[in-house]
């Protein structure tokens, strides 16, 4: 229930940003080809549909919304998330999605949307844990292991907020997707995963019973589309954006996939 209520009351903290566009105000982008790259590792925002297979999720149906408002064409594709950032920098695509944090050193390489969602960052453990109950204990049980991926916000919360500040602590384990740090979770390769709550609920509801979110939020950031730098895309999917929180349509969005929403059923 405490996470129910900080996502929504960050929900609601978005929604008192500026409201600068309206649906009739909306560029036309004459029906262009825009490449949008994710990892579909990370729900609900993006994740492969575990019944039909199909790559589903709260950024999917927003995307698809701003395209159709904007008038351009979608082409999807795949990469992990520690090549995506450079890879849209690079341009291989026009535009990245995957929770991606809004972080002054990531402007140096790309730029970012307004922000479209908020959220905490929680402690995701095994649903029998008892060792340890929020970050303090964890960093007292100095036989508990954290999985993450490096260079992610996770990464640095677990170094500089729960752990010793040693970027080299052997007490965490790396991986390359954050689904795989979920896996080492439950295989028992690692004690504890950080992750923003949306992420985190998304397994717990998927889990039955076998994972959980324990202690209070160790953090808040927003998130962000990236582009290229110099991108035109920019302005317009800003605009965009806009339109959706005046008009209730991401109000929409977050309760279909954050309340309503349930993983394999």
């Amino acid at each position: 229930m405490l996470f129910r209520r900080t996502v929504l009351a960050s929900f609601a903290a978005l929604a008192l940003l500026p409201l600068a566009a309206s649906a009739a105000e909306l560029p036309d982008l004459g029906g262009k080809s825009v490449v949008v790259v994710t990892e579909n590792a990370y729900p609900p925002l993006q994740f492969v549909d575990p019944k039909s297979g199909k790559a589903i999720g709260w950024e999917y149906d927003a995307m698809n919304e701003i395209a159709k408002r904007l008038n351009f064409k979608v082409e999807y594709q795949n990469t992990s998330w520690d090549a995506m950032i450079q890879a849209v920098s690079d341009g291989q695509y026009n535009i990245g999605m995957t929770g991606i944090t809004i972080k002054e050193d990531r402007k140096q390489k790309v730029d970012f949307s307004d922000p479209y969602m908020r959220s905490q960052q929680f402690m995701l453990v095994r649903g029998e844990e008892k060792r340890f109950a929020d970050a303090k204990s964890f960093g007292e049980f100095k036989d508990g292991l954290v999985g993450a991926q490096p260079g992610t916000t996770p990464f640095y919360t677990a170094v500089y907020e729960v752990l010793d500040g040693n970027e080299q602590n052997p007490r965490i384990k790396l991986f390359e997707t954050f689904g795989a740090t979920v896996q080492a979770l439950k295989a028992g390769d690692v004690d504890v995963v950080l992750t923003d709550g949306t992420a985190g609920k998304g397994y717990v509801d998927a889990s039955n019973g076998a994972l959980k979110l324990i202690g209070e939020p160790l953090g808040t950031e927003d998130f962000g589309f990236i582009f290229p730098k110099g991108s035109d895309l920019v302005a317009p999917v800003n605009a965009a954006i806009a339109a959706l929180k005046a008009d209730g349509t991401l109000d929409t969005l977050n309760k279909k996939w954050f309340l309503d929403y349930k993983m394999g059923e």
